[in-house]
Parts: structure tokens; sequence; C-alpha cells
């Protein structure tokens, strides 16, 4: 059966790239100054929530060479987290009275409780009021591209695949939703209001 925008019913956004701003080169250069040596982790074990923040500070002082506090290692990693676009904000209010709103992110606590606080700041109202259900790695155990990942948010919300579109700025995770029958809209980061609104008009 070929899907089509006109069978979507849901709409499934990603973060980071698409309705947050961010800029991993923030956080890189923060934890330079802080001494790290070389290259830039991804810890995937805070964001599968098998670690929590304390465990997390804890990995970041073995690699560094100097007494660091919690708060250093907090302000240098949540340094990526830039800034929520008013117009695409206001684009994706919009879209509610036609579409349920989710949304899938590979994040960790002490991300989410930093954007949360900047979308609040900013807007006035809570980020979870944005959408139907916010879905965080940290919290449901799986990271994007994992099959599993999108398949607990289908499951919990009870979606079915072929009315739920997924939009994400990698291409891979796209790619994985696509899979499962997911309608999906690939995006390049920072730019959701040149795709999307063409995307639903079809």
């Amino acid at each position: 059966m070929e899907r089509t925008p006109e069978m979507i019913e849901n709409i499934l956004f990603d973060l980071g790239g698409v309705l947050l701003t961010i800029d991993v080169n923030k956080t890189a250069e923060a934890f330079t100054r802080l001494g790290w040596g070389s290259g830039y982790p991804v810890f995937e074990n805070v964001e599968v929530g098998k670690d929590n923040p304390d465990q997390f500070r804890e990995n970041i002082r073995k690699v560094l060479p100097g007494k660091v506090s919690d708060e250093e290692i907090d302000q240098a990693w949540n340094a990526m987290l830039v800034d929520f676009p008013s117009q695409i904000l206001e684009y994706v209010e919009s879209l509610k009275p036609q579409y349920k709103l989710y949304l899938l992110s590979n994040t960790n606590e002490l991300h989410v409780k930093r954007f949360k606080d900047i979308f609040y700041s900013k807007f006035g109202y809570d980020f979870d009021d944005l959408f139907v259900k916010a879905y965080f790695s940290n919290e449901i155990g799986f990271r994007k591209p994992d099959t599993q990942a999108y398949v607990s948010v289908l499951t919990h919300a009870n979606l079915k695949p072929e009315s739920t579109l997924f939009v994400d700025d990698l291409k891979l995770n796209t790619d994985a939703a696509a899979k499962l029958g997911m309608q999906v809209l690939h995006i390049e980061p920072g730019k959701l209001m040149d795709y999307l609104p063409a995307y639903l008009r079809k």
C-alpha cells in the first residue's frame, strides 16, 4: 500500500537539529578548556539510562587531569544546547489541531533538565505540553537507530506506522524508521521549515 501525506495522523519529531539548535563543538571546546586531551566522548550509557548523572560525571573525571566540579562538568556537557528557534516552535504549535505530535530524542537526564529550562524561559510553558508524549532514550532504554526505540514509541502510544511521520536530521535514523513502515522525512539540521510544510502539502 502506498503511503501518502494524506494518511498522516501523527508526527514524531527528533529534537536536536530539528526543534532545538545544537552545536556539539561548543561542548567539545568546553571540555578542552577543562583539560580534555583529544577527541570528544559519546557516552551511550547515560543516553540509555544505564548511568545516572553522578556516574556520568565520574566517567568524565576519569579522563580530566585536574579536579572539576559537578557544575563545571554540567555546564560543559550542556554547552551544545543552544536555542529553540521561535519560528519553528510556532509552526509546530500550529500543527496540533490537525496532528497528534510526539517526540523521540536520544538524550540524557542532564540535557533534558537543561533544554526544558531553556524552553520554559523562552516560551513560558512546559516543553512536554508541546506533545501528546515526549519519549527520551534515557527513559525508554533504547537509542535511535535501534529498532526497539521506535517500537517502544509505536507500542506505548498505540500508533500505526503507516499513519505516523517521523522527522529527523540523520538519515540513519529515518532509514530505520522506514523499515518499520513509518513515513519518514529526512531534513537538514535546522531546516525544518524548508521541508515539513511542503511535505504535508503534497
